[in-house]
């Protein structure tokens, strides 16, 4: 099956390594990306790259929709995690136009997208989470260090390692959005795990210890934990997931404790595709009623590193 497809989002990392894996699949036909800046590299990636409009634009939908029709785009990837948002809250998860959506399900987005959600979830289906609340609702933690973070969002610039009461209330007097989270423990190291559901339940997932690298992961390693495993298959089921999303998490004296689920392909998707978890693909051939490609688990100790490539014009 030869698919034309659109990537919106394009320029973002993720969206860099997206274009890298489909330029190589032999199943697409034509592939379009767009991105609402074109000071990044997707330009380069993607042939046929073009300016879209961002998605707060009154005309967004319909420019999308006059693309998908004048391309005959049958399959659209959002990448960047705003957009997806959008999608989201505005139940456009099945299909724009004609062409349909590759990306999570919409209990998965709903709960992943925001941390209070996601801490609420795992306690409510008696899995390991971290104690979590509103920063408005807490008068003083009950010990430090405590992780203060936007309820929303990705990355690490949100993120602070809290140590004092000075720093607390400074914080709580200017983010009252925020949200305050039990601090985890680094010393087992971190991990970053990719977990895959088809729409038959089949579940995949690959466990990388990583480190990370100015917000990205910029070292990691293939490792095997049956304890890590269970959980994710555990998680994988009470979303009911049908899609790809990564899962971050900690060991800790309790066990494996989840403290983020981010519902979209994330910034390891390339190295994954190269270990043989090919969880794009998958999606795509899942969402287009293929058989989903054979999995061979890789190899414990494979490991990866973050490297960058330079573009001239």
């Amino acid at each position: 099956m030869k698919l034309n497809v659109l990537v919106t989002g394009c320029g973002g990392d993720i969206g860099q390594s997206i274009g890298k894996i489909l330029n190589e699949s032999e199943n697409i036909k034509h592939l379009m990306g767009c991105d609402i800046s074109d000071k990044n590299a997707g330009q380069f990636i993607y042939k046929n790259f073009f300016l879209g409009l961002p998605y707060t634009h009154e005309e967004y939908l319909k420019k999308m929709k006059q693309v998908i029709n004048d391309n005959n785009i049958d399959l659209v990837i959002p990448i960047a995690e705003p957009e997806l948002r959008f999608f989201s809250t505005s139940k456009i998860l099945n299909k724009i136009g004609d062409a349909h959506m590759v990306c999570a399900n919409e209990s998965a987005l709903e709960i992943g997208f925001d941390k209070l959600k996601t801490a609420n979830f795992l306690e409510e289906n008696n899995l390991p989470f971290p104690k979590t609340v509103l920063i408005e609702n807490c008068s003083k933690p009950e010990k430090f260090p405590v992780i203060i973070k936007s309820r929303t969002g990705s990355g690490s610039s949100k993120v602070n390692i809290v140590k004092d009461d000075i720093e607390f209330n400074y914080l709580k007097k200017k983010h009252p959005e925020y949200i305050v989270q039990e601090y985890l423990s680094s010393e087992q190291g971190e991990y970053t795990c990719g977990l895959f559901r088809s729409k038959k339940g089949e579940i995949r997932n690959i466990i990388l210890k990583r480190e990370l690298t100015g917000g990205y992961s910029g070292y990691g390693e293939v490792i095997s934990n049956n304890e890590i495993s269970s959980l994710l298959k555990t998680i994988a089921e009470k979303l009911e997931l049908v899609g790809s999303i990564n899962v971050q998490l900690r060991l800790t004296t309790k066990g494996p404790v989840v403290f983020e689920i981010n519902p979209r392909f994330s910034s390891t998707v390339l190295f994954r595709h190269m270990f043989g978890f090919k969880d794009l693909l998958w999606s795509i051939e899942d969402k287009t009623d293929q058989n989903i490609s054979e999995y061979v688990e890789v190899e414990k100790g494979k490991k990866f590193y973050k490297g960058f490539n330079e573009y001239i014009s």
